[in-house]
């Protein structure tokens, strides 16, 4: 069929317009590509060309309260391979292997990967300065070495627990590094180049300098003389005692702040590795949980107290030796009992009958929501990774004999920071606080602090009067009970012994008991209070001989430490029959080692720390009143040394 003129024009005509169409199509597209997503398009262009090696941000310092660095940083440069830049291969592996300890034939393999950029590890991980200043002088094409660090603890275990570690990565793996990893970890760098499909660097491309940003400074709580004291005496308590562990912790009852921790078995962060990882894993003042024994009838008696179910002084009880509840009998730890005694003397003598009938005059109901309001059985919600709850009965579990044990410590299980921070309530004027060992976040080039730490009061337990009640009773045990060993002359002590038998294997056991003392001065406006709990000590197994002196060393020291004054005036200490007599501390300071011993006169042992001629300090200080055969500790050094005061 013939096709006319006019169909050959039409249809020319359509395809002129449909050609015109795509035309001006493909021109707005070039257009809309160049001009509107040109610079995204080019970005990501170079993107895919772009190489990064990293350059690791410093992580932020750990510091105690008054600025003493626990944890920073050490140079340790990591070493990279851009294997297509690498030449020479084989030549190049057999030069870096010696350097980096790596065999030539693991070296070369991990050069010769087709990987665009490949860390030289584990010998070229985290090296010296020194080695990686060898490593630049060879001037390899293809190997770069980037700045790097690994982290050091220069008091080596102290506060191991509390500070934790971190990993190869400078990743926070425990304790404080853990918890506030993100703040500390800062914001990597790096250096940048554009390199072709094959890793080529680009010709007239130029490297590009992206500067890491330092991790913020955390500020802890923390005193690192107080928490050098406490360490140092439970070194000696895990060596003269022999006990399964040994805690401690410090405390400002006034607004929860932690000023010290620890515990034994410990460790080095800088070797965790070379320690079972229950050690470093357990923090055992926040993980630890058992029976407290007598410290718990602290929460007894306040409760009492303030429900006014009892009047110290003026009431008596009369205790056998032992309690009828509910078909048990009950015993005291006493044998026979103590007799006729005011109820003063049932907390100074820590009678378990005279603590019975304080439970039954309060019921169930009302001394489980005292134990509850004191904050047991819930984490105290301290910011340290790892803490556990604590044990109650359940109240409709809790007959007669469950009462009665709970009220003098046993069948309850706590944990020490649990215990810390309600008798802190029950002696700071009533209120709950929640224990933190953070004091401030701060910018590390600026030293602005960018978020502080402020007390957090749970709620109030008791009153203002109930405490006053609750103090004086403390300190009337330490002066004239069963805490006597923790008596310091010059600062008025309040405190509580506990002894309690471990639950072994479902039973309690008769000749395992964690012993503890908890203790705070000054009595009647309290500034530190110190718990230390030891598990299994062999031989003498009882809270007042066994953890009332290393509270009196920790606290006597502490107190120094925070510049407390001694007073003239305190209850006088009761001396019983066949106890050691008091002496007076003397003057050593400025003395040589060799004098130190005739002015002892066989009335005290001695302990030395540091190295020098003449003693710079002591401690008990000049004019103290100690019993006769404790022990003084001197610190040695020059006679630059000695503070002006003396």
């Amino acid at each position: 069929m013939k096709v006319s003129n006019v169909t050959v024009r039409r249809r020319l005509f359509v395809v002129l317009i449909l050609a015109g169409v795509a035309f001006n199509a493909l021109c707005l597209r070039l257009g809309y590509v160049q001009l509107y997503k040109g610079a995204e398009l080019a970005e990501k262009a170079e993107n895919s060309w772009r190489r990064d090696i990293p350059y690791v941000a410093k992580r932020g310092e750990i510091w105690d309260r008054n600025g003493v660095q626990l944890a920073y940083n050490i140079s340790t440069p990591t070493v990279w391979a851009i294997p297509v830049q690498v030449k020479e291969k084989e030549a190049a592996a057999a030069t870096l292997a010696p350097l980096l300890d790596m065999s030539q034939e693991t070296l070369l393999k991990k050069i010769s990967t087709k990987e665009m950029i490949v860390r030289l590890g584990p010998g070229g991980r985290k090296m010296t300065p020194e080695k990686a200043d060898e490593i630049r002088a060879l001037n390899l094409p293809g190997i770069v070495v980037a700045e790097d660090s690994k982290r050091h603890y220069p008091f080596g275990s102290l506060a191991a627990h509390m500070l934790g570690f971190t990993g190869i990565d400078n990743q926070g793996l425990t304790g404080i590094e853990s918890k506030y990893n993100e703040a500390l970890t800062g914001i990597q760098g790096n250096v940048s180049f554009l390199s072709d499909a094959a890793g080529r660097q680009m010709p007239n491309s130029s490297d590009t300098y992206v500067e890491p940003q330092e991790g913020l400074t955390l500020q802890l709580t923390i005193d690192k003389e107080i928490q050098a004291v406490m360490e140092r005496e439970l070194d000696q308590a895990m060596t003269g005692l022999q006990a399964d562990s040994v805690i401690a912790i410090a405390m400002n009852p006034k607004n929860g702040e932690i000023l010290g921790m620890a515990s034994r078995p410990t460790y080095e962060p800088d070797k965790y590795q070379e320690v079972p990882s229950e050690v470093y894993n357990r923090n055992l003042p926040i993980w630890m949980t058992y029976e407290p024994g007598s410290t718990f009838k602290i929460i007894t008696l306040a409760a009492a107290l303030e429900e006014k179910k009892v009047n110290l002084k003026n009431e008596h009880f009369f205790d056998p030796g032992a309690i009828e509840v509910g078909g048990a009998r009950l015993r005291c730890w006493k044998k026979g009992g103590h007799g006729s005694q005011t109820f003063l003397e049932v907390v100074e003598n820590s009678c378990n009958p005279g603590f019975v009938t304080l439970g039954n005059r309060l019921g169930k109901e009302t001394l489980f929501q005292y134990i509850r309001d004191f904050g047991f059985g819930t984490k105290t919600g301290i910011d340290i990774n790892g803490e556990e709850n604590g044990i109650l009965f359940k109240l409709s579990q809790v007959g007669p004999v469950e009462l009665a044990t709970t009220a003098f410590g046993q069948g309850v299980s706590v944990t020490p920071i649990q215990q810390i921070a309600a008798v802190s309530a029950a002696i700071n004027g009533g209120t709950l606080y929640k224990p933190h060992v953070t004091k401030a976040l701060i910018h590390p080039d600026t030293g602005e602090v960018v978020k502080e730490v402020e007390p957090e009061a749970v709620r109030t337990v008791i009153s203002e009067e109930t405490s006053k009640q609750v103090r004086e009773a403390l300190e009337s045990v330490v002066a004239k009970g069963t805490g006597r060993n923790a008596f310091i002359d010059g600062y008025r002590v309040g405190g509580k012994t506990g002894t309690a038998q471990k639950v072994v294997n479902g039973r309690y056991s008769p000749n395992e008991h964690i012993v503890s003392f908890i203790g705070f001065a000054p009595a009647d406006d309290p500034q530190i209070v110190i718990y230390v709990a030891v598990d299994n000590p062999q031989g003498i197994q009882f809270g007042g001989l066994v953890a009332a002196p290393i509270v009196r060393n920790m606290m006597e020291d502490a107190l120094t430490i925070l510049e407390v004054p001694r007073r003239e005036s305190q209850i006088d200490r009761l001396y019983k029959y066949g106890e050691t007599p008091i002496v007076t501390v003397p003057n050593l300071i400025g003395k040589s080692v060799s004098d130190l011993y005739e002015d002892l006169n066989m009335n005290f042992n001695l302990t030395t720390a540091g190295s020098g001629k003449v003693v710079i300090r002591q401690a008990p200080a000049e004019g103290a009143r100690v019993d006769r055969g404790s022990t003084i500790r001197i610190y040695l050094g020059d006679e630059e040394d000695i503070p002006h005061s003396h």
